[in-house]
């Protein structure tokens, strides 16, 4: 087989007929379209980047299964050093896009179904690891993107999915048939899943008994029938629509999100991953949080480096880098973004070998890697804005800076240092503003927040994993207390 380049990658998706809807209406060729164009960019570079020697070591790796190269979004890890090289690539990729670039979901989730396929066949004679190692072989040689799926609607969060009012509020299995089943819900805040060739689908929570049909875990291509997604908003988009590509800040790059719904889809057998085992539902949901969660170790503090890079650019064009406190806050910017790559690579280096054979991060750092994403970018974000100064967001627009009359005005004075010209400084604040804003960037700020769980997911899992009861008796034994 041979790696797929950026241009075949946009092609093949070409040939996708996916079913995608946006602003009320069916979109015919979502990669032509000028909203969605820069979330598929983002992927692209996956694609580009493991074409160009320099980059081959973190970009692509040995198959375990085939033995032949492939693109390590697409790989089973094998060692801690793989769990070290994969943040090590999505920090480059975040470098060279500023945005979502989409193929972690994937990964992760194919990591995370790997081990808990081979432990359900382990306890219940299934053949689910058999059905997932030959679907990765097909995703390997095909060099394809993988959307994961995990976030249902969830409806009612008291209640668990049996209980909710509608029955579909979480996907689940309504009809079982010899030859395979038949599956019904939807999937939230879906990133990829337009620009992607397949999809595994796992389920959300820990499961009860009585919640077996909703322990259901799979993949299918992502324009099977019966599947539709709805293209969810994000500020400024409108702006991808202006020919007025200064105004979106980063013209090339963006993302994706959308509720993607499954209308009665049927799955065969042979690409079920767990069907009703719901004791391994919780095992699967913990694995691939644990994986995405050190993910955000790598592709925010890319995302943060551009950011950190944009801030700099500001201060110097406002004519203010070698002020004392703008020096300061930048060194806090980068203290914070390093903090975040050195969480991602602690829980990668402290990995180990599950029973089926791939590594596993360390479930407790990456947990604390992803509390801190919810955090420290936000002080990062504050400190860009306090950096760039007010003219983020009262800036006028590419087309009064084209116009005749108005735009020597614009250049006249929004100027800053000489050297520098009046539309390269808006240029970079509104890549600021793209970042920080959140318009149409959908990848740093407000999904460090949400991404790979909230806040208080992470919380509970440093809870489940601190080991208390042990810091007790270190705490008995120096303090000599024999009870």
């Amino acid at each position: 087989m041979t790696l797929m380049t950026g241009k075949e990658y946009i092609e093949s998706i070409r040939k996708k007929h996916m079913q995608v809807y946006m602003f009320g209406k069916k979109i015919e060729s979502p990669v032509d379209d000028p909203v969605l164009r820069p979330s598929l960019n983002s992927v692209r570079m996956t694609y580009d980047l493991a074409q160009q020697p320099e980059y081959e070591e973190l970009m692509t790796v040995t198959s375990a299964l085939t033995g032949e190269k492939i693109n390590r979004f697409t790989h089973i890890h094998q060692s801690t050093e793989d769990l070290m090289n994969k943040v090590k690539m999505q920090r480059l990729l975040g470098q060279k896009t500023a945005a979502c670039f989409q193929r972690c979901v994937g990964m992760d989730a194919s990591n995370a179904v790997f081990s808990t396929t081979y432990d359900v066949d382990q306890k219940y004679g299934t053949k689910y690891h058999e059905n997932f190692v030959k679907f990765l072989e097909r995703v390997q040689k095909g060099d394809l993107t993988v959307d994961g799926a995990m976030t249902d609607p969830k409806g009612d969060r008291s209640q668990p999915p049996h209980k909710q009012a509608d029955p579909d509020l979480y996907l689940h299995v309504v009809e079982r048939r010899a030859d395979g089943i038949v599956v019904r819900g939807a999937k939230a805040h879906q990133t990829g899943f337009i620009n992607s060739h397949e999809v595994i689908v796992m389920p959300t929570i820990a499961m009860g008994e009585e919640d077996k049909d909703y322990a259901v875990s799979f993949c299918c291509p992502t324009d099977a029938e019966g599947i539709f997604m709805i293209v969810g908003r994000q500020s400024c988009d409108t702006r991808k629509m202006e020919n007025a590509p200064m105004d979106t800040g980063n013209p090339e790059f963006g993302g994706t999100e959308a509720l993607v719904v499954f209308d009665n889809v049927f799955i065969p057998n042979e690409q079920l991953f767990l069907n009703g085992e719901y004791d391994f539902a919780g095992v699967m949901v913990e694995r691939f949080a644990g994986y995405h969660r050190q993910s955000y170790g790598g592709c925010k503090v890319g995302v943060g480096d551009v950011l950190i890079g944009a801030a700099a650019l500001a201060a110097e064009y406002n004519g203010c880098a070698k002020a004392t406190h703008i020096k300061d806050k930048i060194i806090e910017m980068q203290h914070l973004n390093e903090t975040l790559y050195g969480c991602g690579i602690a829980c990668s280096a402290l990995g180990t070998r599950t029973a089926s054979g791939n590594y596993l991060i360390d479930l407790l750092l990456a947990n604390v890697c992803k509390q801190n994403v919810t955090r420290f970018p936000y002080e990062i974000v504050r400190l860009a804005e306090d950096i760039a100064g007010g003219l983020v967001v009262t800036a006028p627009s590419e087309k009064d800076m084209r116009d005749p009359k108005l735009g020597k005005y614009i250049d006249k004075y929004l100027c800053g240092v000489s050297g520098v010209s009046t539309e390269d400084r808006l240029k970079v604040l509104r890549l600021i503003e793209n970042l920080c804003l959140g318009t149409a960037a959908v990848g740093y700020r407000t999904e460090s927040m949400h991404g790979a769980g909230s806040p208080q997911a992470q919380r509970i899992m440093i809870a489940r994993q601190g080991n208390l009861e042990m810091k007790k008796e270190l705490a008995k034994a120096i303090a000599h207390i024999d009870q």
